[in-house]
Parts: structure tokens; C-alpha cells; sequence
């Protein structure tokens, strides 16, 4: 059993507070996701829980946190202690053969959990895939996954979403893959910050998300009618007042001295006046509130981007596909026209991140066409000792200056997080920058890899409405599902043999 009472949790930078009376209890059969905006502390809420330690040099925390039993914890990074590690060390301690059933169902067999190949070389699938298959041979009262879905293939993915459905143990997690979600959560911990993130506002339901979802937005509109109603009838009612309050002063005003009774009539109408008109400021403080609730943002692509549909951006013909003499893959060949967009997937290991680097080498000093890089590691385009305002700052004039900080601002950073290293801000929080970098270049071709990975499930159909509009040509990989149906004309898949040409889908078009 999992029990908070009273939880807080405060910056310690600023004293900003991220998690504010927070309670809830996490029993058998729960299948609880933690949903929220970018930045908002949910990887914060789970360390905290398996370990303080993990937090107490950035955060201060206040409530009771009971835990009864074993608690295993999948973070969303690979520890970097354990990196230089063969997978064999990672599993020393382990009995892999014990549990054969799950290894087949990750796809994991016992010859390579035995290897010496080193775990910083894994790709990131098969760095989540041995992460979950230590957790699960451990037997825990407990599990609680950050991010699990982020690296792992559709196979594995699809695995992933039994294994949570089935699960006997309380499980806790933080996910952004909407359809994940949505097929398994049976209880939603929302995080959200309000008033420019001054206020934290955490909502813990009993259901699953779909029904979440609906209901929160019914409520929400309904309490937004009601509060608009309640102000506009409340305004009309003090323009009525002030006709009256005007027209009594003014014959007050234009009263003669010989008619004393006169005034006296008037002077105690203006006493009934002014009781009126204080009774009706004194409604507005029963008023309910108008509700806030905490909108993605994602500044938008120029709708001046466009590609013609006869212009060549890609013709790729590779013999294969290979890291250090590796072979990963075979021959490859991929031919990318006008504002196409490409959707790649493929099992972990057989080299799409590898392919995207060789299609961004081939593009990216192209003079024709403005190409632009989302990784999957962001260290790759970012310097995370910049802050936010250096990076996207292609100068130091005042007006670029002032139009990075307007924009961000209408992201919903905050003042400290634009100055701030970027090395602080949430994996989302990154990739925004990455979003509004390419925004700012007039980027009309896109290659992205895993681009909505780090996006909350509230955030992510926005970044759908707004790459399946872009005018410009997308190559990219996802394993999302919701992604690839929406964003994705063409979808191809990338084995050991080859890039084979898998299926067209019936992207949203920009209206």
C-alpha cells in the first residue's frame, strides 16, 4: 500500500510551490497515471516517494508519505552510474533464467543479458527494456514507471499496455502516450500550476481518462457559463443603478434652496441609492469563480510555409545502414518530395535514430530548403549550461531579444526559467525550445525524432494539430500511435533488411 497525507512540495530557488495538499492512496489492482503540463513536477512527485533523497537538493517537502513493501522505480533516465556497466553487471545479481516468459515477452533473450556489450551503447528501447525486466524480476509490492513508453518500440509498447492492464501491484506512473492511457489508468492524479505557476492545483480522480477528460471539460464549461452569466447580468444591474444614482444626483445638484422639503426627499433617496449600490458590490464577492485550467501552448508555424509538391527534398540510397563497422540494416532507400510527411518505426536497436542522423547530415547545409533537427537526445542540438534566452537568440539586438521573451512568454515560461540554465527545465520544457527554434529559423522541412516523447497527453493534440498542418515536408520517427494516424501521410518501417514502404494513413490536412 502507497498513502499520502497533506503532501507539499516547494522549490527551494524560489519557494514556488509545485505539489499543494496532495492525498491520495494507492491499493491493489490501481493503475494510477500523474498527468500535467510540462514542468509541472510529476518525475519531482515519484522520486520523492521511492527515495527524498533523490530530491531534497532542489526541493523542501512537508506531509506523510506511508509505504508498506517493496517499491520498484523505472526513472526517466538511465541512472548514469550504472552506464559504463555490460548488461551482464547490470543482471550479476539477478537469476534471468527464472524468468524466460518475461524476457521473451521484451524480447530479451538470456545470451544478451549475459553480453559485455556496455549499456551507454544501447539504444534507448533497450535501455527501458532491461530496466523493466530487472524491476519485474525483483517481485515488488510496488511499481511506479517514469515515462516507461518513451524509447520502446510498438511491439514492446503494445506489451507494455497488457502487463499494466493485468498487473496485481498498486502501479504508479507518468506517461505521455494518450492511447496508453486511455487503455489502461483507472485513476487520473492531475497536476496543474495556475496564475502564471503561483498556485498549484491538483485534482485525484476514480476513473479512466476518456471519462476524465469529458467530464472536466463539461464541468468546465459549465462553471465558465454560469460565472459569464453571473457577470454580465451583475453588469447590467450596476448600469441600471448608475442611470438612477446619476439622475437622483443631479437633482440633487439642481435643486432650489426655497424647496428644503424637496431636498430632504432627495437626500434620503440617495441614502436608498448608495444601500443599493452597495448591496450589489457585495453579490459579486458570492460570484464563482471564472475556472482556469492550464492550456497547452505551442507557437504556431508561419501558414506562409509551403513546399511544391514536384521539389525534391531527399533521395536516399544507402547499401546499408552501420555504426562502427556494425551493420544495422540493409539497404535503405527513401525518396522524400514536396511537403510529404514520413513516419518511421521499427524495433529498438535497428538503427532509425542512426538514419535520422544521416538524412539531417545530407540536409542540413542544403541552401534550397530551411531544414531543422529535433533529436531524440537533445544534448545534441542543446547546450544545457546556455539559458533558454541565449539559445534562441541568434544575436544579442534588443528587438530579437524581446521577441524570444514574447514568445516564450506566451508558452508559459516563466521569467526564471528564461534566464535559467537549460539543463533545469522538464524534458517538454526542451523540447519547446527546440519547437520554437524551429519557428524562428522559418524551417520548412522537420526531422524529428520521437517528437511528441516528452509532450503531457494534454499537451500532445496540439503538437498533432500543429505538424499535421505544417506546409513543409516532416521526416520523423514515433512510436506514437496517435501521432503516426494524425501527423504521418506515409509510413515506413525499418528492419534488419531494409526500409520497407508500409502504409499510407489519412493525414489531418490544413483547413
Amino acid at each position: 500500500m502507497l498513502e499520502l497525507k497533506n503532501v507539499n512540495i516547494k522549490l527551494s530557488v524560489n519557494d514556488r510551490p509545485i505539489i499543494e495538499n496532495l492525498n491520495f492512496t494507492l491499493h491493489k489492482g490501481d493503475k494510477a497515471v500523474i498527468i500535467g503540463e510540462e514542468g509541472n513536477g510529476k518525475s519531482t512527485l515519484l522520486r520523492l516517494i521511492y527515495d527524498e533523497e533523490l530530491v531534497l537538493d532542489y526541493c523542501q517537502y512537508s506531509g506523510k508519505i506511508i509505504k508498506k513493501g517493496k517499491i520498484a522505480y523505472l526513472p526517466q533516465s538511465f541512472p548514469d552510474k550504472e552506464l559504463d556497466k555490460s548488461v551482464a553487471e547490470y543482471f550479476a545479481e539477478t537469476e534471468p533464467h527464472h524468468y524466460i516468459q518475461i524476457l521473451s515477452r521484451l524480447g530479451l533473450t538470456l545470451d544478451f543479458l549475459a553480453s559485455s556489450q556496455r549499456i551507454h551503447t544501447l539504444s534507448g528501447g533497450e535501455k527501458i527494456k532491461i530496466q523493466l525486466a530487472k524491476i519485474l524480476m525483483s517481485q515488488p509490492d510496488i511499481i511506479m514507471l517514469d515515462e516507461p513508453t518513451n524509447d520502446i518500440d510498438l511491439e514492446v509498447l503494445n506489451w507494455l499496455e497488457e502487463f499494466i492492464k493485468i498487473c496485481e501491484q498498486p502501479l504508479l506512473y507518468i506517461s505521455h502516450d494518450e492511447t496508453l492511457i486511455e487503455n489502461t489508468a483507472n485513476i487520473i492524479i492531475h497536476i496543474e500550476q495556475l496564475i502564471r505557476k503561483t498556485k498549484s492545483k491538483i485534482t485525484v480522480t476514480k476513473s479512466g481518462y476518456t471519462d476524465y477528460v469529458k467530464a472536466r471539460n463539461l464541468a468546465f464549461n459549465k462553471q465558465m457559463q454560469v460565472a459569464r452569466k453571473q457577470r454580465s447580468d451583475h453588469k447590467a444591474q450596476m448600469e441600471k443603478w448608475q442611470q438612477v444614482y446619476n439622475k437622483v444626483d443631479h437633482e440633487q445638484r439642481a435643486i432650489s434652496r426655497q424647496n428644503p422639503s424637496g431636498g430632504r426627499l432627495l437626500k434620503k433617496k440617495m441614502k436608498s441609492v448608495k444601500s443599493t449600490g452597495k448591496r450589489l458590490e457585495n453579490q459579486a464577492d458570492d460570484f464563482l469563480e471564472i475556472p482556469e485550467t492550464e492550456e497547452s501552448i505551442l507557437t504556431q508555424f508561419s501558414l506562409e510555409i509551403s513546399i511544391p509538391q514536384g521539389k525534391e527534398i531527399l533521395s536516399l540510397d544507402l547499401p546499408g545502414l552501420y555504426v562502427n563497422e556494425k551493420q544495422l540494416s540493409g539497404s535503405i532507400a527513401l525518396n522524400v518530395n514536396g511537403s510529404e510527411h514520413i513516419g518511421i518505426i521499427g524495433h529498438n536497436g535497428v538503427g532509425k535514430s542512426t538514419l535520422l542522423r544521416v538524412i539531417w547530415a545530407l540536409l542540413k547545409n542544403r541552401k534550397d530548403i530551411q531544414a531543422a533537427y529535433m533529436p531524440q537526445d537533445y544534448t545534441e542540438v542543446l547546450d544545457y549550461n546556455q539559458s533558454v534566452i541565449e539559445f534562441l537568440s541568434t544575436d544579442s539586438h534588443k528587438d530579437t531579444i524581446t521577441k524570444v521573451r514574447t514568445y516564450l512568454g506566451s508558452m508559459k515560461f516563466t521569467h526564471e526559467e528564461m534566464l535559467g540554465k537549460i539543463s533545469r527545465l522538464s524534458g517538454g520544457q526542451k523540447a519547446k525550445i527546440l519547437f520554437l527554434d524551429m519557428v524562428l529559423k522559418g524551417a520548412n522541412v522537420l526531422i524529428l525524432d520521437e517528437p511528441t516523447r516528452n509532450f503531457s497527453p494534454l499537451s500532445a493534440p496540439e503538437i498533432r494539430r500543429t505538424l499535421a498542418s505544417f506546409g513543409g515536408a516532416i521526416i520523423s520517427i514515433s512510436h506514437d500511435r496517435k501521432y503516426l494516424a494524425d501527423v504521418c501521410e506515409k509510413i515506413y518501417m525499418l528492419t534488419a533488411n531494409g526500409l520497407n514502404y508500409t502504409a499510407s494513413t489519412e493525414k489531418k490536412k490544413k483547413s
